[in-house]
């Protein structure tokens, strides 16, 4: 992509509504664009990057068995009834009503709509368990949206549900989960910590939030130092070694300040392993057995023939709020560096050019040219400017690795570099090693 030709509206200033890091780098590079409060286009950095956290997402729930299926955004209320959560969800519901008069809403969660869909479906313990997921725009009327991204109305998310015939296999699935989210927030470049956190409206009786530390984050934290060293590679991928992960992680204090308790936090960790920070919410998973299913008459036969209610879970990840997070965790001093995994390009080349003199950029069309052969995606800054204010630019953008084509160019070798890094000289063909590694 040549720079001339992105849709990228750049802003200079820094936007006065916006307070927290991510609100204010994604206004300014032209990711996002309110439409009214709490409510956002995604532009096509922005889109860019929030598509690549998505993949990602998916990625790891198919490789723990998870199936994809889209559900719609608008639900009936008669399943909200029926749950007993139509009168109780609160004012962050928005209820509408279709042309005939009929009650409607926009799905701020999908237990009702799943477990609606899997009561007419599956009649048999022979057919579990099973676990589903989509990902899909959810809408909350937040009493005070802010933020940006991160506490906004309309947000993007993955919500998988589990089905189990008892408890002990839904934990199993619990654990699943529980491993697919820290690999996720792994391949993202973010240390999530799993925490104990209260189940809020959603309810049941197991739930962990995944934090990461943010001096932004509106969640107060109280942890164990020890929890951050745990390695997840460590754990294979079955359901012996699945619960001790999260035996591992659960034995170890960490949580949220609902579920904080100070002298227990005292008697438990030790003076000089204490830490007390903030930190952001990018996922929560909750196991709350039959909470849906039993006044949803969600039966299925179990070994005996028996009618017994399915046992359920629901996991979320904001897949939109992560884009916000991952800045939150590594934009500073107007500098932004976006993992290599989720970058909106693998690489940008800033060629230095003026009105007499075009060879750089020419130089430039060349290394661009040969880099897409290899299936690199690069952009390309073509656009006449001073490279003082080049770098500014690229340095909030946030593309990880630069090739620089000016003074220094010299033997067909140009600048590399990493963001926040030192330059080298190199060759084209290593510079190419260097991105495909």
């Amino acid at each position: 992509m040549h720079l001339s030709k992105l849709f990228i509206p750049v802003t200079k200033n820094l936007p006065a509504e916006a307070k927290i890091k991510s609100h204010q780098l994604m206004l300014r590079t032209g990711m996002i664009k309110q439409s009214s409060a709490g409510i956002y286009s995604w532009l096509p950095l922005g889109f860019k990057v929030m598509k690549k956290i998505e993949q990602i997402v998916r990625e790891e729930q198919n490789f723990i068995g998870a199936q994809e299926m889209l559900m719609p955004t608008i639900q009936s209320s008669e399943i909200w009834k029926e749950s007993g959560r139509y009168d109780d969800y609160g004012e962050e519901m928005l209820r509408i009503k279709d042309r005939q008069g009929r009650e409607m809403l926009y799905g701020p969660t999908n237990e009702e709509l799943i477990t609606d869909i899997f009561r007419s479906s599956v009649k048999s313990y022979k057919s579990l368990p099973q676990l589903l997921y989509h990902i899909q725009w959810k809408f909350r009327d937040e009493i005070r949206p802010r933020f940006g991204v991160m506490r906004c109305k309309e947000f993007y998310m993955k919500d998988a549900y589990s089905f189990d015939l008892s408890d002990e296999d839904a934990r199993k699935s619990y654990n699943k989960m529980f491993y697919s989210y820290l690999k996720t927030f792994e391949r993202l470049g973010l240390k999530a910590i799993p925490m104990a956190a209260d189940t809020g409206p959603i309810g049941g009786d197991l739930s962990h939030e995944f934090i990461i530390l943010a001096d932004t984050g509106e969640s107060q934290i109280y942890a164990d130092k020890d929890v951050f060293e745990i390695e997840i590679d460590k754990y294979n991928f079955d359901d012996k070694s699945l619960e001790k992960m999260r035996k591992d992680f659960t034995n170890i204090y960490a949580v949220t300040d609902d579920k904080f308790k100070e002298e227990e936090f005292n008697k438990r960790v030790k003076k000089e392993k204490q830490i007390k920070t903030k930190g952001i919410e990018v996922g929560h998973i909750f196991y709350f057995s039959d909470k849906y299913s039993k006044p949803m008459n969600c039966l299925i036969d179990d070994k005996d023939g028996k009618k017994t209610s399915v046992k359920m879970g629901s996991y979320g990840i904001g897949v939109s709020r992560l884009v916000g997070a991952t800045i939150e965790a590594n934009y500073n001093n107007n500098i932004m560096k976006w993992p290599k995994s989720i970058s909106p390009f693998d690489v940008v080349i800033i060629p230095s050019i003026s009105k007499n003199n075009k060879e750089n950029l020419e130089k430039a069309e060349k290394i661009y040219q040969e880099l897409k052969k290899q299936n690199i995606d690069v952009l390309l800054d073509d656009v006449e400017e001073n490279m003082s204010n080049k770098f500014k630019k690229h340095d909030l953008i946030g593309v990880p690795y630069q090739i620089i084509v000016g003074s220094k160019s010299e033997n067909e070798k140009y600048e590399f570099k990493e963001v926040n890094s030192k330059s080298e000289m190199l060759s084209l063909d290593k510079i190419k090693i260097k991105l495909k590694i």
